[in-house]
């Protein structure tokens, strides 16, 4: 080793004094535990760039010492799970955590952790109670079911509902409906998990009643279908109809089920989406169980939600995986909130975000685009050239999958760095900022920026092109 690196090696700062200089001078406020780690990583990564350097070694100063340790400091103390402004475009984003809450339901899930609550105390009789029952009645009010349980995503409502119905006997599906869900979960995966034995019947894209009768034995307990939310069969196509599906089940005494997935309790065709069936049309065709998710275009915390009749939901109720499946308080305080919307489906468009923006107007979106980019034009200009452009938005969440929405985004071309470097330091901000990159350029598609977020957005973009140095 050189004479050079050694010199360097031995005049590293020692961690102690470090510690005491950023909470004596610093003011630091992060636990000792903490600012020690920070301090130990930093001192190690620049002991390691010397004995690595072979074009000699630039020391950091006393000031980029401390800014050093600062940093690390505070992005150790983030929190991991983190706000982002979410530019994508994808409005139902799984990995930015699907459905966004309104301010209102928000209130009620610090209520429901900040205080004691009655999620199992009937207070009309000061007994034990139910946490199921204050949600059943809404969801009932609002499908038109008999009865209905809440378990904490749809594929553990598929699961327990096959597990309590099926277990050990055959379940008929079209072979076009098995699907794969986010995550690789796929029906049949989760059917062998709860027991019970597909059946599958029809070819991929042409399934008859007629597949369905031949296809009953003394083995069959359930006719199920499954709701193709996540992709299309177009063609010389061909399925079985809710309707026909029941009449059939009742002639031969079988149980049905319809799991939904992305359910929706609003007809979305009159906002110009393709026409879906809705779980209360489901629920009046007359099939026994139905399946669907609290997250996606519900819009509300992630949930799975069984409907049904009286006596199939009582026995998925008793059965002891309900037990593992079952939801906390904050999912009923939330989904609570987000149900009692829909009492009055036109406010319910208004109020829950992610019905809003879906259903907004590309009018207004486009108002929203420009107010950014007049915001940050003339204060941005030296580093990144932007304008307003016209682009799709996606549904997400595997719902309506071909349907793009017309949107309008602000587009950056960043004059100093690759799109790729400016989206990197995007995702470093203290509130990442996650947009998506098309033909070289970067794209913030306003559809998925709720209108109060629009000035942040555009003041921190502003803080970033205007720093005297990035990265």
């Amino acid at each position: 080793m050189s004479k050079s690196k050694n010199c360097f090696l031995r005049k590293l700062p020692k961690v102690d004094e470090c510690i005491n200089l950023l909470y004596e001078k610093c003011g630091v406020q992060a636990p000792h535990f903490i600012v020690k780690k920070v301090v130990q990583n930093i001192v190690e990564q620049e002991r390691e760039k010397i004995l690595e350097s072979e074009q000699g070694y630039t020391p950091p100063s006393e000031h980029q010492w401390q800014s050093l340790f600062l940093d690390g400091i505070e992005k150790k103390m983030r929190p991991n799970l983190q706000r982002v402004f979410n530019a994508t475009g994808v409005v139902i984003h799984t990995n930015l955590g699907r459905s966004v809450l309104s301010e209102e339901t928000a209130r009620c899930l610090s209520r429901a952790g900040g205080y004691y609550s009655n999620l199992e105390f009937d207070l009309a009789t000061g007994k034990r109670g139910s946490r199921y029952s204050l949600v059943e009645g809404i969801i009932c009010d609002l499908t038109g079911a008999e009865a209905a349980l809440v378990v904490n995503n749809n594929a553990a409502a598929v699961l327990i509902a096959l597990d309590t119905l099926a277990k050990g006997r055959e379940v008929i599906v079209s072979r076009g409906q098995l699907v794969e869900i986010g995550g690789s979960f796929r029906i049949p995966d989760v059917m062998a998990k709860s027991g019970a034995c597909l059946r599958e019947v029809g070819a991929t894209n042409r399934t008859h009643l007629r597949d369905y009768e031949n296809a009953i034995c003394d083995q069959t307990a359930m006719l199920l279908r499954v709701h193709t939310s996540n992709f299309r069969i177009i063609g010389f196509t061909s399925e079985v109809t809710a309707e026909e599906m029941v009449a059939l089940a009742r002639k031969n005494n079988l149980v049905t089920m319809e799991d939904l997935g992305s359910g929706s309790l609003i007809d979305f065709s009159r906002y110009g989406f393709p026409r879906e069936p809705t779980v209360q049309q489901i629920v009046k065709a007359g099939v026994d169980v139905v399946t669907f998710s609290g997250d996606k275009l519900l819009g509300g915390p992630q949930a799975g939600i069984i409907v049904g009749s009286a006596r199939i939901i009582d026995a998925i109720k008793k059965n002891p995986l309900n037990r593992a499946l079952r939801i906390d308080k904050f999912t009923l305080a939330a989904l609570e909130s987000v149900l009692k919307q829909y009492y009055e489906a036109e406010e319910a468009v208004k109020k829950i975000p992610t019905l809003y923006m879906l259903t907004t107007s590309r009018e207004q979106i486009a108002s929203q685009a420009h107010w950014l980019l007049k915001m940050i034009r003339d204060k941005i200009g030296a580093r990144c050239e932007a304008g307003v452009v016209e682009t799709v938005s996606r549904v997400g969440g595997g719902a309506l999958p071909e349907h793009s929405i017309p949107s309008w985004a602000v587009e950056l071309r960043p004059l100093d760095m690759a799109v790729n470097k400016l989206e990197q330091q995007f995702r470093e901000l203290k509130i990442p900022i996650i947009g998506r990159i098309e033909n070289d350029v970067m794209l913030l598609d306003l559809r998925t920026i709720q209108p109060h977020e629009v000035s942040e957005l555009g003041y921190a973009l502003v803080e970033f092109f205007t720093m005297e140095e990035v990265g």
